[in-house]
């Protein structure tokens, strides 16, 4: 019971430590307070909020990640509905969470980085100080090098060099995602033997016998040939991907899902990672490789068909140039994985195609769902407006009914209206949907070059700018949207 008690005090300490790091803010003191600190990210919030909630822990552990930093930065939160609502007026808040980074006491830029705590962090880390750490001696590198984190290190002997001005100037373009450290000391570069290069250094724990733990750069001295060398070796053959950098990874990508956690069980996460490296060593000209935790990516893995992964076991998925996706079906071993490569290589696999059962289509809003997507709106020989929505949308079941009045209206002419469930099914990656509803005109002889439709949302506005689009004008309407006399039908 004593250790029990123990660790449930520990636990609230800890929560405790990490909430006390966040520095509550209200009208009275804002200005005062903030003017006292060098940088500061502010959260805006309302405590009723669900996004405001879910960011709360995230935002009080990344206080706690930053508490000592050098310099130093301060996570700062104002309550829009008590004390704060003065000061969230003059800042002109008008959503939940609002987040804006401050230099001493004035608005430097909005915040736009991540949401959970490790990235947080580090997203604030690259705004403070010069963009490359100046490594004083032996030691500071070697501390530096110790974290983990990739670090991209140059060592210069002469000040004037011209790789360092072209260094320091990708440093500063490249700041919120890569660490760079810089250092001119004669121990230094006599311990690491550079004096005028550039070393890309992967963290220890991510240390294996495929590949070097370092890379040094020798090429151009351009800001663009070193960027793309950043690129090329920055997560090395086979990158651990989290939430926070996933962007990052270019397709064609191969990554495997597994309970990945280099904090808890960093043996059990390198015996598959080496597994996964084994095999990518082969195939290093033809895919990206990377690794991650299945559980942050579960509606991904939702994207390629798989459910939640109850055992140890990795589940590898593929995205091609074309985007098109692959699972791998057989349970992972070496021999299963290099096998399923050579097959999505050689074209041999029929993708992925999220999908619902085709549908009746019998009456004059047809529906289009992956399977028939092509026969619905590409083929259908006919001038088409799409509609893609969300079941749970609001401005969609408005839309609903208005969208099917139209097509009704429009069921003698040479017109396809259509609806597609977007979270139910593969969207092709031509069609940018971003939010619900989106809709596209395709003109009958042009499918390719679709224009988003950005018209008004009543059934007059449709016919107005259907009417006007179309390729042969309709039978029903003129030009300009007005009703032809029933005696010309």
């Amino acid at each position: 019971m004593r250790v029990i008690s123990t660790f449930i005090i520990s636990c609230l300490l800890a929560l405790s430590a990490s909430a006390d790091s966040v520095v509550d803010l209200v009208d009275d003191d804002f200005d005062s307070k903030l003017n006292s600190f060098d940088t500061t990210l502010v959260m805006f919030y309302a405590p009723w909020c669900g996004h405001c909630k879910r960011l709360k822990p995230e935002f009080e552990k990344a206080a706690s990640l930053l508490k000592s930093n050098d310099p130093p930065i301060t996570l700062a939160k104002v309550d829009c509905t008590e004390g704060g609502k003065s000061t969230c007026n003059r800042f002109s808040v008008q959503g939940y969470p609002t987040l804006k980074i401050f230099k001493n006491g004035e608005v430097s830029s909005e915040y736009n980085g991540p949401r959970e705590s490790a990235g947080i962090a580090k997203f604030m880390r690259a705004q403070v100080g010069p963009s490359a750490k100046d490594l004083l001696n032996v030691k500071a590198v070697e501390e530096y090098l110790a974290k983990e984190d990739v670090a991209v290190v140059g060592f210069f002997a002469d000040e004037s060099s011209e790789l360092k001005g072209v260094f320091v100037k990708l440093a500063d373009k490249l700041r919120e995602s890569v660490r760079f450290g810089i250092s001119t000391n004669k121990d230094v570069l006599s311990k690491y033997g550079y004096s005028d290069k550039i070393v890309l250094f992967r963290p220890k724990h991510l240390h294996n016998k495929f590949e070097p733990d370092f890379v040094v750069y020798e090429g151009a001295a351009t800001k663009e040939a070193i960027n793309t060398w950043v690129e090329k070796n920055f997560f090395g053959l086979v990158g651990h991907r989290t939430v926070d950098n996933a962007a990052q990874f270019k397709e064609p990508i191969v990554v495997a899902f597994f309970g990945v956690d280099y904090v808890k069980n960093p043996k059990g996460t390198n015996y598959w990672r080496n597994r996964i490296l084994k095999v990518a060593q082969s195939f290093r000209g033809d895919f990206n490789f990377a690794i991650s935790n299945k559980d942050d990516f579960q509606q991904e893995l939702n994207e390629f068909g798989l459910d939640y992964i109850p055992d140890d076991k990795p589940r590898v998925a593929v995205r091609d140039s074309s985007s098109r996706k692959f699972t791998m079906k057989d349970a992972f071993s070496v021999e299963s994985f290099e096998k399923f490569l050579n097959d999505v290589k050689e074209g041999k696999l029929e993708p992925y195609l999220k999908s619902e059962a085709l549908p009746d289509n019998s009456t004059p809003l047809k529906t289009a769902v992956a399977k028939n997507f092509d026969e619905v709106v590409i083929n259908n020989g006919k001038d088409t407006l799409i509609e893609f929505y969300a079941p749970w949308c609001g401005h969609c079941k408005k839309l609903g009914p208005v969208f099917e009045e139209v097509a009704n209206a429009l069921k003698d002419e040479d017109v396809a209206i259509v609806k597609m469930d977007a979270t139910a099914n593969d969207v092709p990656s031509k069609f940018e949907v971003r939010g619900f509803p989106t809709l596209y005109w395709l003109s009958k002889d042009d499918k390719d070059n679709h224009v988003r439709y950005e018209g008004g949302r009543e059934k007059d506005d449709f016919i107005k700018y259907i009417a006007k689009h179309a390729t042969k004008e309709l039978k029903g309407w003129d030009r300009s949207g007005a009703p032809k006399d029933l005696k010309e039908l």
